[in-house]
Formats: C-alpha cells, structure tokens, sequence
C-alpha cells in the first residue's frame, strides 16, 4: 500500500525550536542548585519538550528513533510523529497514521535508507514512512494468532538485508520475522518467564553484533537471540540495584569502538549503561519532575555521537545525557 499519510507539518518548512519550560536550558547551572540531581551519572547536556499540540510540542511521548544526520523522531499520545533534529528543533515535518481511534502506534524505528517504520499496535501492522511522512508500504494487518497474523505489535525494526522483526504482546508473545518482501518467514515466542518466551515485549535493538536485543519488560530482563531466532543469553533480574532491572521498557545501541546497551526503565525511573555481554556499568537518573530526573520514561535512542536521548514520558519532554 502507498499513498500520503495525514500531514500537518510547517507549510514553509522552517525550524521552530522546541523549547524546554519556554526557553532552553542551561541544565548545568540549575542543578548545581537542585538536590539530587541528575541521579548516578550527573546532570543532562539537554533538556527540551514542552506540553502541547502544537508542532514542536508534545503530549506524554511514547517512542523515539534517529534517522541519518541524527534526525530524531518521536510520536506522541496525540499520535503525531514529528521530526526533530539532535537539538530538539522541530524540522516543520508533523504526520499521523491513516487512523487512530483504536489507539496510538507504540514504537518507531528506522530503516538504512532512512524512512520511518510505525508500529501501529492497534491496527495490527507496521507502516513504513518516508522521512517526510509520505505512507511507502503496510506490513501485515490481519488480527490474529495464526503464523503472518499480528496483534498488538508494540515494535518495529528492519535489518540490512531489509527483513523486518516485529514483536507482539498481548494474545500473542512472540518476535515474527518477515522477509523484504513483507512475507512471513518465522515466528518464535510464547507467554511465560521461561527463557526463549516472553511478558510483554516492549522494544528491540540489533546490535552491532548482529543479535537481537529483546526488553522483556514484565519478566525484568533482556533476552538476545540471533537474527533466526535461536536463543544467545539473559540478563536481568527483578529489583533496584545495578544489573537489576524494573520494567525495561526500550533498548538502544551505541555504534562507536566499544559498543554499549542501554536500557531506559519505566519502573525504576532511570537509564542503565551494559556492555553487550550484560554487564551493568551504572545507572542514570531518578523519579522526578527536575532536569535530570524522570517520570514514567517510555523510551531512548543513542546518536552517532553515543549520546543518549532519554523520552521523558510523563515530564512531556526528553533528555540527552552523555553516559
């Protein structure tokens, strides 16, 4: 399927900064004078969002991915997908998906040539976006819990050989595979705490390795498997302490000299810093309202530079850090 996606951008194209509390920031003078800022890592290089249904604006924001040129984009509770640049300048690019009344899409990732690839939970496929909003292609769209069936598909990621990984939770548990093609290939899951099964995936990430970094949210772990499926290793385990997760929600890959997972979580208000193997290397952040505090984070992205963008779910605003 391809056609033009409901769009609401800036008709003359120019950048409107999104600003954070009405201006930007300098986040290092305001938390030498807050209490316990910026958790275990120091304070934010950025902070920017403000509430709004504006362009540049933002409502309880779910999901974020970088495109090339550190193009960031996030969609919101609205379910507007707005593009950004690594500043927090929106770009006059605003779209919405097709529709939306059963519900908002949940992840975005994107694709080598740079479009953007929706998960549209509610409407039981995936939809893939130029960087411009225009709809190029739909990927599934029957409901149910037969092989090539999708439920509620909560992400999206496409590899260099254009084959595409979309996780489920809800009735079906499980990472299905599709070819370039968008035919179903295989599919591998089930509901449970076993290892190779699945409670509520809420995000993936391929690795620089190859593997497939899995957030199995309600199980408070990470699960890597390879690009077939076969099971590679666990770590995570329920609690507060380092190496101990609570409800890992997004997970993201640096690309530099020594790789590095990081995995945001909605339970422990905070970012962690692994190496691929599992291998906690410190946390960032902690519940709140001020900068470098966080309420109910859903998500994160690293940039070419190994910054971390931080989706600052509940504060309407994101976060960069360097961790």
């Amino acid at each position: 399927m391809v056609g033009r996606s409901t769009t609401t951008g800036n008709a003359k194209g120019s950048a409107t900064p999104a600003l954070p509390f009405g201006s930007r920031l300098n986040v290092a003078m305001i938390c030498l004078m807050l209490t316990g800022c910026g958790g275990g890592a120091g304070a934010p290089e950025l902070v920017w969002g403000k509430r709004g249904v504006q362009d540049g604006e933002l409502v309880k924001p779910r999901a974020i991915a970088i495109g090339p040129g550190d193009r960031l984009y996030l969609v919101d509770m609205t379910a507007r997908i707005q593009a950004f640049d690594r500043n927090g300048r929106h770009l006059g690019v605003t779209w919405k998906p097709p529709k939306f009344s059963n519900g908002r899409p949940s992840g975005l990732g994107v694709d080598k040539a740079g479009n953007v690839i929706v998960s549209d939970s509610h409407y039981n496929c995936v939809r893939v976006y130029s960087p411009d909003g225009v709809l190029l292609r739909t990927i599934g769209g029957s409901a149910g819990t037969e092989p090539s069936q999708l439920s509620y598909v909560s992400d999206a990621l496409c590899d260099d050989a254009g084959n595409f990984y979309i996780s489920e939770f809800g009735e079906n548990q499980r990472i299905s595979k599709f070819d370039s093609a968008g035919t179903f290939v295989k599919c591998w899951g089930s509901p449970g705490s076993e290892i190779g099964q699945f409670a509520r995936i809420r995000a993936m990430t391929l690795g620089p390795d190859g593997n497939l970094y899995v957030a199995d949210s309600c199980n408070h772990r990470i699960q890597v498997f390879t690009h077939e499926g076969e099971f590679v290793r666990t770590f995570g385990t329920a609690g507060k302490e380092p190496g101990q997760l609570s409800y890992p929600f997004d997970v993201a890959c640096s690309t530099g000299r020594t790789p590095y997972l990081y995995v945001v979580e909605s339970g422990n208000a905070r970012v962690q810093k692994f190496t691929l193997e599992g291998e906690s290397l410190g946390v960032w952040g902690s519940n709140g309202r001020a900068p470098g505090q966080l309420a109910t984070p859903w998500a994160l992205a690293v940039d070419s530079r190994g910054r971390v963008h931080v989706v600052d779910t509940m504060n309407d605003r994101v976060q960069r850090i360097d961790f």
